[in-house]
């Protein structure tokens, strides 16, 4: 009985997710982009020096959003009237798992309801809960229980890989488990750099889950180059752009930048404008 409760729920979700990601290919236009935000733990130093300089800064480079990683100790509210006064919207938090589990889930999505954020990214996973491959069947669970908690409120939980979700285990691929298991709305939050390094074909991984790349972090990878920025690597940018945007269901895009290349600020900076020259290819 349970089982077929499981299998109706998911269904139905299913069929509205499918639904809503035909409509969007069938009126997107071909240039449609998805915003661009940027994760902060880009600039993170900047953020414990400085954090309401930072986010004026990050709107004057042109980003429209900001995925936090940690808030710096201020409150929701005062967040709120920072996004605002600059013009950005959160398009995500980062958020450990253990804030999404029993009573800390009220307070998290208390704290997002004000930021304005739909987006509740668990950014990594302890040892202990991923060992095994019946672990990762556990953790699927644990995030269809989650999305069940927070739909009814419009917010979808996700989860944000590293490198050891493509790498096999028991002749398995966690991160295939992963989403084989979980309900069609909850985010696979693919960093296309950390599945490369792992082993993974980004594009392939992304064209293989179609609607389930709600944010998409954006990361060079270059066999020869450890230090290149989006667009001056190996990622084939123009195949992820048409997918997100047309089977992907993306909402937004999110640059994360931590290869220390340049100065954090400068980094996503050139980061910004050479996203910009790859919409113009």
């Amino acid at each position: 009985m349970w089982q077929h409760e499981m299998k109706r729920r998911d269904f139905i979700k299913s069929t509205a997710i499918l639904t809503a990601a035909t409509s969007v290919r069938c009126n997107a236009l071909p240039d449609h982009k998805a915003p661009l935000g940027v994760q902060l733990y880009s600039v993170r130093k900047d953020c414990a020096a400085n954090f309401p300089a930072t986010l004026s800064a990050v709107a004057a480079i042109g980003y429209q959003g900001v995925e936090f990683a940690g808030y710096y100790n201020y409150s929701a509210k005062d967040l709120r009237k920072m996004l605002d006064d600059n013009g950005l919207k959160c398009c995500g938090t980062h958020t450990q798992l253990d804030t999404l589990s029993g009573d800390a889930l009220k307070k998290t999505v208390e704290f997002n309801q004000i930021l304005g954020n739909q987006y509740l990214i668990c950014p990594w996973l302890p040892e202990e809960k991923r060992r095994t491959i019946q672990d990762w069947h556990g953790l699927a669970e644990l995030f269809n229980q989650i999305s069940e908690q927070i739909n009814d409120v419009g917010m979808r939980v996700g989860y944000h890989n590293h490198t050891f979700e493509f790498q096999p285990m028991d002749g398995q691929i966690p991160w295939d488990v992963f989403a084989q298991n979980t309900y069609k709305n909850v985010i696979l939050q693919l960093d296309t750099s950390n599945a490369s390094h792992g082993g993974a074909d980004a594009v392939a991984v992304l064209k293989k889950y179609p609607g389930r790349a709600g944010t998409v972090h954006l990361k060079e990878y270059s066999q020869t180059n450890d230090k290149a920025l989006i667009g001056e690597g190996d990622i084939d940018w123009q195949q992820v752009f048409a997918f997100c945007e047309s089977a992907g269901g993306t909402e937004w895009y999110i640059i994360e930048e931590e290869k220390d290349a340049y100065p954090p600020m400068e980094a996503i900076e050139r980061c910004f404008k050479n996203y910009q020259k790859l919409r113009q290819a």
